[in-house]
């Protein structure tokens, strides 16, 4: 068994005071509760309730104003249940003498939960397999961190934030030395959970890094991000810092966070379906038909890859968000970039999420898409070989609100993933751009409040 990884007698052993069995809610956060390992060993294999709102709710746990057909007082918000996944039973290294087991959402009935976002993107996995197709994932997340705590920084309204680097450290070695006193033991661990960092580097940025963990099977690296998520934050808390995963946390940023997504596709044999060493580059027709399956199905799927506000202050800029319907090998000016020359690394990569997306339906999102090109055997046409800057190109949707009525009214979208799961995430994001419209932001402050 893999380091950090535990079986039900090694929780048992006496080693560990507390485990957390969780899954993810709506906006891709891990929601449970901590018990004991004999508590926990005695609710196997059924789990523990959760209320239904965990899955209904707003990014701050609000829920007046939203109503889905799923859960509310209609339904006298009734439980489902967090069936553990002990395959994914592992040591969480941030905290002390700590265990962590993640678990599918399932009802009164035993199935799962059709909203839930692992349960989304299972179902993509098996779609994949019932065409003989397997996926491996990598998602690479970029983050901002501030020598502040989040207490304090609520206490300012996020304002005026010190940035850990204080000068560009992109790939620079020097000005991120100084921090290696937090980030050499928070890769230890992570490592110690099982959670391997294979590259970690300084971004452009003030503040700006990336971490990124290793390829794997489609849901093994969703549970892999939203874990990274929760440890870096927490070991970030401890020592008086706050990591945020926003797209853009500020104007001042001056760019915006990635979580570029990277796929590769296997057969039943574990042969690569996008390598072909008799064609240009070893580009197979079948990576050509993926790219075109994302590329257009991306509009559609915006609200996947970009699922808050504050996603389109990144894509509105040319921050190596990429730009509209676009493709080309090794070029980070394009929304899908063709990397890798070999079997084992030829891939595609999109680049088009944010830090704040939720891997589970991105993925899932990106995967249908894939599955979809290969179908239709789509042809994404000629790659893009300079900068899509200087092109006149037709963007994605621009706005949540944009977004959300692409997704909602995607014949695609209620195929692939069934209606109730679009209604309801169509819900929720109009929901977020309603509260968002009803606000008033520093901005307009600044500029009406003495001069208007």
């Amino acid at each position: 068994m893999s380091e950090g990884r535990l079986t039900l007698d090694d929780l048992l052993g006496g080693r560990f005071e507390s485990v957390i069995l969780a899954t993810v809610d709506v906006q891709g956060r891990l929601v449970g509760k901590r018990m004991s390992p004999r508590a926990f060993a005695q609710k196997l294999p059924d789990g523990i309730h959760v209320c239904t709102c965990t899955l209904a709710w707003d990014m701050d746990q609000a829920l007046e104003g939203l109503a889905v057909p799923f859960a509310g007082e209609h339904t006298g918000w009734h439980d489902f249940m967090v069936r553990p996944e002990l395959s994914t039973l592992r040591v969480a290294g941030w905290a002390q003498e700590t265990a962590i087991c993640l678990g599918d959402a399932v009802d009164d009935r035993g199935g799962l939960v059709p909203v839930s976002p692992r349960t989304i993107l299972r179902r993509q996995i098996t779609a994949l397999a019932d065409l003989g197709l397997h996926a491996r994932v990598s998602t690479e997340l970029e983050f901002f961190l501030f020598r502040t705590t989040y207490d304090d920084a609520r206490r300012v309204g996020y304002a005026n934030l010190e940035p850990t680097t204080l000068t560009h450290a992109d790939y620079a070695v020097q000005q991120t030395e100084d921090l290696e006193p937090f980030f050499r033991p928070a890769r230890q661990a992570l490592a110690a959970s099982g959670l391997d960092v294979e590259l970690s580097q300084g971004e452009w940025g003030l503040g700006q890094w990336e971490m990124n963990l290793p390829h794997d099977e489609a849901l093994a690296m969703a549970d892999a991000h939203v874990l990274f998520k929760l440890g870096l934050k927490r070991m970030a808390s401890r020592a008086g810092l706050a990591a945020t995963f926003m797209a853009r946390p500020s104007t001042e940023a001056g760019i915006g966070s990635s979580c570029h997504i990277h796929v590769s596709l296997t057969g039943a044999g574990g042969e690569s379906l996008f390598f072909d060493p008799s064609r240009e580059r070893a580009v197979g027709h079948r990576l050509l038909h993926a790219v075109g399956g994302v590329l257009d199905r991306a509009p559609e799927l915006m609200q996947l890859y970009a699922p808050t506000v504050n996603s389109y202050r990144r894509t509105a800029s040319d921050d190596f968000a990429g730009r509209g319907r676009t493709w080309g090998f090794d070029n980070r000016t394009v929304s899908c970039r063709v990397v890798g020359d070999q079997a084992e690394s030829i891939r595609l990569e999109y680049r088009v999420p944010g830090a704040d997306v939720n891997p589970y339906l991105a993925i899932a999102g990106l995967l249908a898409s894939v599955a979809d090109g290969l179908q239709r055997q789509l042809d994404p046409g000629p790659p893009l070989s300079g900068s899509s800057y200087e092109l006149d190109i037709a963007p994605l949707p621009p706005t949540l609100e944009r977004a959300t009525e692409r997704f909602a009214t995607s014949d695609f979208a209620k195929r692939v993933f069934g209606q109730d799961v679009v209604e309801h995430y169509a819900v929720l994001s109009r929901h977020e751009t309603r509260m968002f419209n009803t606000s008033v932001t520093d901005w307009e402050k600044h500029r009406y409040f003495e001069l208007i």
